[in-house]
């Protein structure tokens, strides 16, 4: 059997028993893994014997309490290395009474998947979980080897799944796919990096009837230099050349897929800067001593960390406020992997394969694990089902059709990377 007829054999058997496919995402939608407050032993273990009914090794690593990543590998070591990624916890259900179903019910109604995770991203997860065990049940002898890592702590930016195991150097490969939420034909290759600072500026206490002749006012300074600090959005960005090309395609998926996003184009190429919360003062009649402003910003190609840190100290600077700045959060810089790597080819190519529709991937204006993997060197993307409108919101859900599509880009493109590239 060549590569094209395993690869159709695949995609026919994700399609045989796409059934138990959606019943597995339904299973993990039912347990409410939220994080806050991140505890994954009910969905470790949910995955864990999951795996091992099927005759699947699970390594456990409890990286901080009730918090396991899980590990499970096969296939032949001396061969390439494909990681398939994906994380248990979801954000919170938040308020119940404006959810139009249970959250956690995992029900499919007129061929949707419904719950808290549907697309972020317990439908990927599933996707990665059955690809994972169809090699091992129909008793597929891989030429090189299969990971699948399962991470607990993803929604809170946290250190404990992703960054934890290559840094503990318990998972490595050639090449990863991390199964979030994506458009159909479009994963996602590239992200923006973050630069998330707290701002404290500090006043002189007075009593109120006196401002603004006494004193000094700590919020007046703020809005200030808040004013200051959404300049950053007027920077003008040199972006190298090599990354010149996915952005321009990035464009083009606004604008011709994502219409309703057309006017999110410049994203890219500028620093975002959101003013995420404000806090000063203790009454209206104390002129406030303190004032602290926490600020997300993302960064395109073409600017780092240091560079920022310059322009907001010169411009914080010019107004003659005392200040402080700490950073906290995510910090990366924005980071990609080529089109033409092995790993992006594989999913590209059989999205196209599975759709018979044009793929290409784009860039992502937030940020995710991947920064991780490629900190280690090793070459990621992200494609997963998803109905994008309802990531984090109520009434989160994903088309059925969109877990089993993925399923079989993701069994399909074990194939290409595997076998093909292990012959090169």
């Amino acid at each position: 059997m060549d590569n094209a007829q395993l690869k159709q054999q695949l995609v026919d058997e994700v399609e045989k028993r796409k059934d138990e496919l959606i019943e597995l995402c339904s299973s993990l939608i039912r347990i409410p893994s939220e994080n806050p407050p991140g505890d994954s032993t009910e969905a470790s273990e949910f995955v864990s014997d999951y795996l091992k009914q099927f005759g699947l090794e699970v390594d456990w690593h409890e990286a901080s309490e009730k918090m396991y990543n899980l590990v499970s590998s096969f296939g032949d070591e001396s061969g390439k290395k494909l990681i398939y990624c994906g994380h248990t916890d979801v954000v919170p259900a938040g308020d119940l009474s404006k959810w139009d179903f249970d959250p956690f019910s995992g029900e499919v109604v007129d061929g949707w998947m419904l719950g808290r995770g549907a697309s972020d991203m317990k439908g990927g997860l599933a996707g990665i979980i059955f690809a994972f065990t169809l090699f091992k049940r129909l008793g597929i002898e891989l030429p090189g080897q299969l990971t699948l890592a399962i991470v607990p702590d993803e929604e809170t930016g946290g250190e404990y799944g992703v960054p934890w195991l290559l840094e503990n150097k318990l998972i490595d490969g050639d090449g990863c796919l991390i199964a979030e939420p994506s458009s159909p034909l479009n994963p996602t290759i590239g992200q923006k990096g973050s630069y998330w600072f707290e701002l404290e500026v500090f006043g002189e206490p007075g009593h109120g009837s006196l401002s603004p002749v006494a004193g000094n006012n700590a919020i007046v300074d703020a809005i200030a230099a808040i004013e200051k600090i959404r300049t950053l959005w007027d920077l003008e960005i040199h972006m190298p050349e090599e990354v010149r090309e996915l952005v321009e395609i990035s464009k083009r998926y606004l604008r011709e897929v994502e219409e309703e996003r057309e006017i999110f184009q410049p994203v890219l190429e500028r620093i975002t800067v959101n003013i995420g919360t404000i806090n000063g003062g203790t009454k209206s009649n104390v002129i406030p001593e303190s004032c602290k402003v926490q600020v997300d910003c993302r960064l395109p190609f073409g600017i780092t960390h240091e560079e920022v840190s310059d322009y907001l100290k010169k411009e914080l600077d010019s107004l003659g406020i005392r200040y402080s700045i700490r950073l906290f959060g995510f910090k990366s810089v924005a980071n990609y992997t080529s089109a033409q790597d092995p790993v992006c080819k594989a999913i590209v190519e059989n999205i196209e394969f599975v759709t018979k529709e044009e793929a290409y991937g784009v860039m992502q204006w937030a940020s995710s694990d991947a920064r991780h993997f490629r900190d280690y060197h090793i070459p990621v993307l992200q494609y997963g089902p998803a109905y994008l409108p309802s990531i984090h919101g109520y009434n989160e859900k994903v088309l059925v059709e969109d877990i089993v599509r993925c399923a079989k880009v993701y069994v399909a493109a074990v194939v290409d990377f595997l076998y093909e590239t292990s012959n090169d």
